[in-house]
């Protein structure tokens, strides 16, 4: 290659110093613009999110609002849950304080039955029949009873004889000894004699009327054990259950399995009928003796019959957690039956 080229070539490559460079880089103006449209951003945002509208205000309290009622129904939700499952309930009722359900129930209420064992020979009742107090119920075979009845009897007319022979013995014997002793003839042996008659004579009759005690007494107790071969009513009332039926045999107390009844039938005093309920022992504190009530029967829920707290049972029971409460029928009436149900309101 030629040095001459080589000469243009170097001098080619050599920096003009009189040529100044560009400045490169932000120019300001860019930097002012940038940070005008900063400002703006941070002025619409102020006045956009720090002064909430109105629907927002009203939103956000409905919200809060809603957020509270529903705690407060949890609340009161789980407090229901909490407290313990009775019959017992707060009235709805402005007069009624408290209410309650139970059972009609008597006071007295017998399972006739025979106090000894014998076969049933004669059954007067019915399922429904009134009776009255006395009334014979039922009879059991009564012929060995009879029989010794008569033989007790028999011997009590056999002490009476006797009594009536030493009666007349002892009055001859009186008057021979009054006879010996006033008559100065007679010797010492027979004054002796005499008394003597006369003394075994009186023992004979003072054991005798012994004898004759004996024999009332058991003639007595004769007569009861005939007695009870016939069943009666210990009380007034209605026959609500019939368990015999001529010949089977009735026990007072069970024997021979299920061929001895221990029961003729039930009698259940209709004046005694009251109602028994369970209240709540949370709620016990609101009853009282002489308390108003106010009664309906789940046959007759339209039917308000009035009555009064009798009495509260003084024991509470642990597995339910109730008191017994017992409640008067002000007024009775023939539709109100043992153990129907009853629903009661304990008034103010």
């Amino acid at each position: 290659m030629p040095v001459t080229d080589k000469s243009e070539l170097l001098q080619s490559l050599k920096i003009e110093r009189s040529e100044v460079p560009e400045p490169s880089g932000v120019k300001l103006w860019q930097v002012i613009f940038l940070v005008i449209i900063c400002v703006c951003i941070a002025v619409w945002v102020t006045l956009k999110f720090a002064v909430p509208s109105a629907n927002d205000n009203t939103k956000t309290v409905s919200t809060e609002k809603a957020v509270v009622n529903e705690q407060v129904s949890s609340s009161a939700d789980l407090e229901s849950s909490q407290k313990p499952s009775s019959t017992s309930r707060v009235a709805p009722e402005s007069s009624a304080i408290l209410n309650s359900s139970g059972y009609i129930t008597a006071r007295r209420m017998a399972t006739v039955s025979a106090e000894i064992m014998g076969l049933i020979t004669e059954v007067n009742v019915e399922e429904g029949m009134v009776v009255e107090q006395g009334q014979v119920l039922a009879r059991l075979d009564d012929t060995l009873a009879k029989t010794n009845y008569d033989l007790s009897v028999a011997q009590l007319d056999v002490l009476n004889a006797r009594i009536n022979s030493i009666q007349a013995n002892l009055t001859d014997a009186k008057d021979n000894f009054k006879r010996v002793n006033d008559n100065t003839f007679s010797s010492a042996a027979e004054k002796s004699r005499a008394l003597a008659q006369m003394r075994s004579l009186e023992a004979n009759l003072e054991s005798a009327k012994a004898d004759l005690q004996v024999a009332n007494i058991e003639v007595r107790r004769q007569k009861e054990r005939l007695d009870d071969h016939t069943i009666r009513a210990p009380f007034s009332g209605v026959v609500t259950v019939k368990a015999a039926q001529p010949g089977e045999i009735v026990a007072p107390s069970s024997a021979g399995g299920g061929f001895t009844r221990t029961g003729i039938c039930t009698i259940v005093d209709m004046d005694s009928l009251e109602i028994e309920v369970d209240v709540n022992e949370s709620f016990i504190g609101r009853v009282y003796p002489q308390q108003p009530v106010e009664a309906q029967l789940d046959a007759y829920p339209d039917w308000t019959i009035p009555a009064s707290v009798i009495a509260i049972i003084p024991t509470a029971d642990r597995a339910k957690a109730t008191v017994q409460v017992r409640i008067k029928i002000e007024q009775p009436d023939a539709k109100i039956l043992p153990d129907m149900g009853v629903k009661v309101a304990f008034q103010k």
